[in-house]
């Protein structure tokens, strides 16, 4: 072969190392758009979907899945992963600053829902609890995705500070856009014609930055939409991956109905309150699919991550029977301390799945899956953090776990089995208690402000609705898990009640 020869192929090989470079290259840099879809009050049995399974593994329909209509919640199921012991703090302003932070509340100290207005540490709370919430200082998940090129896009409730702080707008926190989001925990209103609370309503909590919509006949939860997927457009004429937070208010009170879907529960039987919660139900999913379908329609479809999640156990206004109501058969609700309090669905899938795109190699959702394995409101950080190679401050302490195995459908073994729901607070459904659920078991302590201690231990292999109380039964396993208890309490650096002065820190059962 002459020298002229070997210069060519040379350089032909050069150039074809270099296109295939660049192209693994871009493939690498067109970051996956990702969307996380949360819902304010919405517990595991709000939806057609079954979350709960029998003792195989096999999803089991409760009467209340019947109720609901969520067919996009459905088809979300059945083209991705869910998972059946996905936890949440059980009310919603330290959830909402947990999964921003990835850290416990009994860390970050955000352990009660925050007033607009005022402290509400209630009578016996952390004088010190951290009422004021998130500020432009905190590593939240917003900043570290914009930093690593997201246009980041934040519509709904925010409730991430009370009224002149940092965390009152969400654009000190990482977003680039507000759609709606202020230190509101409610809507005034969910109807246009009320200005979302403007014109009426309670106009103390009235929805803001919508004001093109007031006086029109339209539904909040349609107009968030409409101004999400307007923001997703726009990301993408700007050519930059989206990270879009579509906190709804619904389906938290107040239960207004919307009337598109009204028709679909008026022969149900159940109260006027029960039937507007389930129009609340049906029009989040209808956003559900409308933001899919947007993504789709837009080409991004292979490319857009989504994750649906609600942010603590059901506020519905239904009584199913003595002790249960809007989450069972799991007992309790929003507020509570049993398992009703603390469930929340969780769903993950590609919008358009299947498709061997770059990312969907590096995380393959399996269709129609479901994953046993426990996950919490604490992962999404760290889960979309290994996803995309984001590095965090060495010295920054996370609480939560990679979901991206689990996401696979696999076990996570190096994560475990422990969720820590702290509320020393009072002026709630469960006052002044914290509970550790540690795989199959699960304590509870409340706090000894008008008595004594009591405790509630139960194996929720054996009993997951939380009927039979194990603590005078099993005095060893109680010790055992009020030792893990006490662990995680001092691992984070934990507030504990007061009275009188003085701190109510953990007493042990007597043996």
């Amino acid at each position: 072969m002459t020298r002229f020869k070997i210069q060519t192929v040379f350089i032909t090989l050069l150039l074809v190392s270099s296109l295939l470079s660049c192209s693994n290259i871009k493939d690498k840099v067109s970051a996956p758009n990702i969307i996380v879809f949360l819902i304010d009050d919405m517990g595991l049995m709000d939806s057609s979907v079954p979350f709960l399974c029998d003792a195989t593994g096999t999803p089991v329909k409760y009467p209340l899945n019947s109720f609901y209509r969520t067919p996009n919640m459905e088809k979300m199921a059945e083209q991705g992963i869910r998972f059946t012991n996905f936890y949440a703090h059980s009310v919603c302003s330290p959830t909402r600053a947990s999964l921003m932070t990835g850290q416990n509340s009994a860390r970050h100290a955000s352990t009660n829902w925050i007033n607009s207005e005022s402290n509400n540490r209630t009578e016996f709370g952390p004088s010190d609890w951290n009422w004021k919430g998130l500020t432009k200082a905190d590593v939240t998940l917003p900043c570290e995705l914009q930093k690593a090129g997201y246009k980041t896009i934040h519509a709904g409730k925010a409730h991430f500070g009370p009224i002149g702080s940092e965390g009152e707008n969400p654009l000190n926190l990482g977003f680039d856009v507000n759609i709606g989001g202020n230190s509101a925990g409610q809507p005034g209103s969910y109807y246009g014609v009320d200005g979302f609370g403007h014109i009426n309503g309670w106009k103390a909590r009235a929805v803001p930055g919508l004001e093109k919509y007031h006086g029109q006949d339209i539904f909040l939860t349609e107009a968030l939409t409409i101004e999400a997927n307007a923001a997703i457009s726009k990301a993408h004429e700007e050519d930059k991956p989206f990270f879009l937070y579509m906190s709804h208010y619904a389906v938290h009170a107040p239960f207004q109905s919307d009337a598109r879907f009204a028709d679909n529960y008026k022969d149900s039987g159940k109260s006027e309150k029960a039937q507007a919660y389930a129009t609340l139900i049906e029009g989040i999913d209808k956003s559900l699919g409308d933001i899919m379908q947007h993504v789709k329609d837009l080409g991004l479809g292979d490319n857009t991550l989504i994750l649906f999640l609600g942010d603590n156990g059901s506020d519905a206004p239904l009584v199913v029977h003595e002790g249960y109501s809007s989450s069972s058969p799991l007992k309790g609700k929003k507020g509570h301390h049993w398992e009703g309090g603390m469930r929340v669905p969780f769903i993950a899938a590609w919008a358009t799945p299947n498709v061997k795109q770059y990312w969907q190699k590096k995380l393959p959702v399996p269709q129609g899956a479901i994953q046993q394995q426990t996950g919490t409101v604490l992962d999404l950080l760290s889960t979309f953090c290994q996803l995309l190679d984001i590095q965090l401050p060495d010295d920054y302490q996370t609480d939560g776990f990679a979901l991206n195995e689990q996401l696979k459908g696999k076990i996570n073994k190096q994560r475990d089995e422990r969720f820590l729901n702290h509320f020393p607070h009072g002026n709630h459904r469960t006052n002044y208690f914290t509970s550790l659920v540690d795989g199959d078991w699960k304590v509870i302590y409340h706090y000894p402000i008008e008595d004594a201690p009591r405790y509630e231990l139960f194996n929720l292999k054996d009993d997951p609705f939380e009927a039979n109380n194990l603590s005078a039964d099993n005095p060893e396993q109680l010790a055992i898990m009020m030792n893990g208890l006490q662990s995680e309490m001092d691992e984070m650096n934990a507030l504990y009640p007061e009275k009188e002065g003085e701190s109510l820190t953990l007493m042990m059962p007597a043996q």
